[in-house]
């Protein structure tokens, strides 16, 4: 298939050149003393950053935002469409309306992007890994410019891989980085199995673990629960439509890995606040009270499961919308077997969901807190396994979101030639 390749080319050249841009240093930074400075913030969301940012984070390269003003910026455009009458109108305007929302998306996407150069420059620079030269002004100029374009860049190369290429762009560009960043996890397993028996079998046990859990994630993310829709038969004219049976598929997953981000970021606030201040004495009370939130503790890893859970509701909220969906269903002469068109669909509707919501928030638990779990009862540093969970199931679900397309795309390329 000449097109499929010419694609899947185009993708594999995109993701190449933003690799190459997460190795390219920005001037005026001790990368070196960057680095080391961050492995001391194990837990806080600078780490979690450097995940998503396949180590350019911590490398301070060209790249090092990654795709998260983008991101952050897509997550506020939906809410605002929610919460403000004249975007929400903009958006089922048609085309034009969604085009406008999305030149709207960039627009905060490079605002945020500035914001967010300031800010990590600032970390920098209290952090005291910059130069001379980067604590002048021009010094200042030149860093935070170089992160804006950074960002602004990664959200055309994302945008690029949309419109020639096949699959989302920036959750490509999300899998590469955190593919990439697998070798340095690899490589923190193989030091736990240097360490002697127990190593070697605690090193066995994850392995075997994240096969069930990429079994585990990849069934559950196909996973759905199907309303049976019937049509009403109607006559136009001297002909007969509706009547046939269809169905409302209300997925396991629906919110994807939106909820882990709410959550972690909430709960490594306060060790990556910890990390601006100097860290206080052994036996003192800020002492114990980070380490009681660190992410070393069960009270962290309830946590993350309590407010992924509340993160879930939240964001199917937000997201699927029963009332609007009762109404169409109504407009179109569909109603779901023994429930009355109207409000009786919506309660019902909204009742599966909620039950739905709750089954995939349990799921998302799982996934990011067995990493957690594991790292509290091996009592091993273990590093960067405390954002496995969420990690692979970015990896997973991009990865079956992509065959998905490919899949659509060799379809209708056989129902054409089935045509001709």
């Amino acid at each position: 298939m000449p097109e499929l390749r010419k694609k899947m080319l185009f993708v594999i050249m995109i993701i190449i050149l933003y690799r190459l841009g997460a190795v390219i240093p920005v001037p005026f930074i001790s990368s070196d003393m960057l680095n080391f400075y961050l492995n001391q913030a194990q837990g806080s969301i600078f780490q979690y950053f450097n995940i998503l940012s396949g180590q350019a984070f911590s490398k301070a390269t060209l790249f090092a935002l990654s795709i998260t003003p983008y991101i952050n910026s897509s997550i506020i455009m939906q809410l605002l469409t929610i919460a403000i009458p004249a975007l929400e109108k903009m958006q089922k305007s048609g085309e034009e309306g969604r085009k406008k929302i999305t030149q709207i998306t960039r627009y905060v996407t490079v605002a945020l992007g500035l914001i967010t150069s300031y800010g990590y420059y600032m970390y920098m620079r209290n952090a005291g890994v910059l130069t001379a030269e980067g604590r002048t002004l021009f010094g200042a100029v030149v860093i935070i410019a170089c992160y804006s374009a950074g960002s602004a860049l990664i959200m055309w190369m994302g945008e690029k891989i949309n419109e020639n290429g096949i699959g989302n762009g920036i959750s490509l560009i999300l899998f590469a980085n955190i593919v990439s960043g697998g070798l340095s996890m690899l490589q923190g397993t193989l030091r736990i199995a240097s360490s002697g028996v127990i190593g070697i079998i605690l090193a066995i046990l994850t392995l075997i673990g994240s096969l069930a859990i990429v079994t585990f994630v990849v069934f559950i993310t196909n996973s759905e629960r199907r309303l049976p829709v019937q049509y009403a038969k109607r006559v136009v004219g001297r002909k007969m439509y509706g009547g046939q049976s269809s169905n409302l598929p209300i997925k396991l997953n629906m919110s994807g890995v939106m909820p882990i981000i709410f959550a972690n970021s909430i709960v490594a606030l306060p060790s990556t606040i910890a990390i601006l201040f100097p860290a206080p004495k052994e036996g003192t009370f800020w002492f114990n009270l980070l380490n009681f939130l660190s992410y070393k503790s069960w009270f962290y890893a309830l946590m993350f499961f309590v407010l992924i859970i509340l993160f879930s509701f939240f964001y199917t909220s937000i997201s699927f919308n029963p009332v609007e969906i009762a109404n169409n269903l109504k407009s179109n002469g569909g109603f779901i077997p023994g429930i009355r068109p109207g409000k009786p669909t919506a309660d019902y509707i909204t009742k599966i969901l909620n039950r739905i919501t709750l089954l995939g928030a349990i799921f998302l638990g799982i996934i990011a807190v067995a990493p957690l779990i594991v790292n509290l009862a091996s009592n091993f540093a273990l590093g960067g396994i405390a954002f496995g969970g969420s990690s692979l199931l970015i990896v997973v679900g991009v990865a079956l979101e992509t065959a998905r397309e490919i899949q659509a795309q060799m379809t209708l390329r056989h129902y054409k030639g089935f045509l001709e």
